[in-house]
């Protein structure tokens, strides 16, 4: 290949992120994602539609999530001990399965974010870990017991 070839494919860079370096909201970005447009663009197609070969309707429908705080941190991890445990299905697959092994060290890592945060943690924050590590401590206890037997 020629280096005249290699010099005119070349590659664009273009600035993607919703927001600016002051943490505002940029509204071009958020319309080009969101499929809408200025009446200026209303004859273009959105570009990231038509690189990935999706139609922006087609797209799934972000969906409201909590507030990340310590609480929906803590729940989390108990979401992940429970599916390991074997009590609750996992949302990606449906299926029920379990590895005590991983549910195991879910719970240590509960413990370790315990004592870690001893003292910092608000009370609600505190019973609230208390509470959650009484509970998957006894019913690892209990899930391992069936499996000897």
């Amino acid at each position: 290949m020629s280096q005249q070839g290699e010099e005119e494919k070349g590659f664009r860079v273009s600035d993607r992120r919703r927001f600016s370096s002051e943490g505002k909201a940029s509204e071009e970005k958020v319309k080009a994602e969101e499929g809408v447009g200025s009446t200026a663009d209303a004859g273009k197609t959105n570009p990231s539609a038509t690189q990935t070969g999706q139609d922006p309707a087609d797209r799934p429908q972000q969906r409201e999530l909590p507030p990340v705080n310590f609480a929906t941190f803590v729940i989390s991890l108990t979401s992940s001990v429970l599916i390991h445990l074997g009590l609750a299905e996992d949302p990606m697959t449906g299926s029920v399965n379990r590895d005590l092994a991983l549910a195991k060290q879910s719970i240590d890592i509960l413990g370790m974010l315990k004592e870690k945060t001893r003292g910092n943690l608000a009370e609600e924050e505190s019973q609230l870990m208390e509470g959650i590590l009484y509970d998957l401590r006894m019913r690892y206890v209990e899930e391992a017991r069936k499996e000897k037997s």
